[in-house]
């Protein structure tokens, strides 16, 4: 039996199983030759290469994929756009009306030039008396494993009515995303903004978050006893959909963010197998 694997889920915003061949044939070939596409998430062109908004582990049918067997692991900050739900989503959670405002990228460090050397993603910020203001920082998965060309090449060439399995193997690299990616980011952003008496969002979607141990046992929704706002939603049928929001100290981020477990023997050993190469003799 094929153990399941991790293919393509939502491709320049469509759901791949959703997709006749010749659609999967037209999107193949406009991630082929990297053509321009629209975006439905952010109303602009697509600019994640290969346009795959999400992946997803599929089990395994003759070669075609059968179902589904697990949620979509978002890879492309961009689906996160949808609708603007996560930014109206921080406006209520932090008590902003109707009159909040949103800006993208706002300069946040500055290196010996002058130039700017970080950014703010997003922020929420009204501005009625005084500037109130909250920032969004959006994380989106990295995986590892082979690229997309074998199933962008393979779909290209395919005219079955149920997309093919996916041929390579590949994963979320969530330890990659977290510790070694958003983490830094916090240490830096977070003591800033508590110094200015702000705090920063962090959106990321309940694969990533169930990743790094999920929700608290009790779910702490106390804004003045925490630097970190998580905002936690799922890519579900098409949309974005809220599943969780709780606040965390930077310090009990970092923790969870840190968050390991070593793997299997087995599951390493099968990595090891899939990774190895002769060595050859130097000449």
């Amino acid at each position: 039996m094929t153990a399941p694997r991790y293919g393509i889920a939502e491709w320049y915003g469509h759901d791949l199983l959703a997709l006749s061949p010749a659609e999967r044939q037209r999107l193949a070939e406009a991630a082929q030759s990297r053509r321009k596409l629209p975006c439905p998430f952010t109303g602009n062109d697509c600019t994640k290469t290969g346009g795959v908004c999400s992946i997803r582990p599929y089990s395994a049918d003759g070669g075609r994929i059968a179902a589904g067997v697990g949620p979509n692991a978002v890879t492309c900050p961009n689906r996160f756009e949808q609708h603007r739900m996560l930014l109206g989503w921080l406006a209520e959670v932090v008590g902003f009306g109707t009159g909040a405002q949103m800006a993208r990228e706002v300069p946040f460090m500055v290196g010996p030039s002058g130039t700017a050397a970080g950014m703010i993603d997003l922020v929420v910020a009204v501005d009625a008396h005084d500037l109130r203001w909250y920032g969004l920082e959006v994380q989106a998965v990295y995986f590892s494993g082979s690229g997309m060309g074998r199933e962008f090449a393979a779909l290209a060439d395919d005219d079955g009515e149920t997309a093919p399995f996916p041929l390579a193997h590949r994963r979320p690299d969530w330890r990659s995303s977290s510790a070694k990616r958003l983490m830094p980011q916090l240490q830096v952003k977070v003591p800033t903004l508590r110094r200015w008496g702000s705090k920063i969002a962090v959106a990321v979607d309940q694969p990533f978050y169930d990743s790094i141990g999920g929700p608290s046992p009790t779910p702490n929704r106390d804004l003045d006893s925490g630097d970190v706002i998580w905002l936690v939603s799922e890519a579900h049928d098409g949309q974005l959909v809220r599943r969780h929001w709780e606040v965390l100290t930077l310090e009990q981020t970092c923790d969870k963010l840190l968050a390991a477990r070593p793997v299997t023997r087995s599951a390493f050993e099968q990595t090891l197998r899939d990774k190895l190469t002769p060595l050859g003799v130097p000449t």
